[in-house]
């Protein structure tokens, strides 16, 4: 095998992990919702995460609130985040997710929450705690993700 082809088949490993993966989380959001439990877990889950949010940040190597979307994007490969400035802060958008697609797939049970956008605003909000982290919509009710970062 070459050296190309080891490239191509690791990249397909990878794409395969990030798809179970996606998969896994997605089988608890619906096992979580119908248990009627998954408001509670995700509320539980937030506060969790917004204490380790610096762990996190650290961890993926994110120094700056941008980095969050860069690096979450390259290790799971869900989501295809852009992220525009603006005046005060930036626009991250995502017209694509692996998760929401295949949770949608599940049921009625939305994993956008518990699973991208708390871990996401907990980092963020560690590394530059004075932000206002807004989601303006998400895919599971929209045709977009879109997160408004400002900062004060």
């Amino acid at each position: 095998m070459t050296n190309e082809e080891k490239i191509l088949h690791l990249e397909q490993k990878l794409k395969n992990l990030q798809m179970y993966y996606a998969a896994a989380i997605a089988d608890s959001v619906s096992r979580y919702g119908n248990e009627g439990v998954l408001d509670k877990i995700t509320q539980q889950k937030k506060a969790e995460q917004m204490k380790s949010g610096s762990d996190a940040a650290t961890r993926f190597g994110a120094k700056e609130p941008k980095q969050v979307f860069e690096k979450i994007q390259d290790l799971y490969g869900c989501a295809s985040w852009v992220c525009n400035d603006t005046e005060d802060g930036f626009e991250a958008i995502t017209a694509n997710c692996m998760l929401c697609a295949i949770s949608k797939r599940m049921g009625p049970h939305s994993p956008c929450q518990i699973y991208c956008l708390s871990p996401i605003e907990a980092m963020i909000k560690a590394i530059m705690p004075n932000i206002n982290f807004t989601v303006t919509d998400t895919l599971w009710s929209s045709d977009k993700c879109r997160i408004s970062v400002k900062f004060e």
